[in-house]
């Protein structure tokens, strides 16, 4: 029985000293997660950079819109207004 105990305490302060993290581990793991932070904090900028951008782009893309629309408008009335002055002017 003696031998089962010492056996079983040699065997717990085995697997104590195997699974303690030493300081090296520590500060490894330290700085792998503030790397991490920072570039978590990098992408997080970029998306909010890249959201702002598109919302500029689609205001953009909106104003060409209603100008290549106007555009339009205008030169079918341009092209109505001398069509009906051709026409009477064959007429007359």
């Amino acid at each position: 029985m003696k031998k089962v105990i010492n056996f079983s305490g040699i065997a717990l302060t085995f697997s104590l000293l195997t699974a303690c993290a030493t300081t090296s581990d520590v500060e490894n793991l330290q700085s792998q997660v503030d790397n991490l932070n920072t570039s978590v904090k990098q992408a997080s900028a970029d998306a909010a950079n890249a959201q702002s951008t598109a919302a500029d782009a689609a205001s953009k893309a909106e104003a060409a819109t209603e100008a290549a629309n106007r555009a339009a408008e205008l030169s079918e009335d341009t092209h109505s207004k001398l069509s009906k002055k051709f026409k009477r002017s064959i007429l007359k």
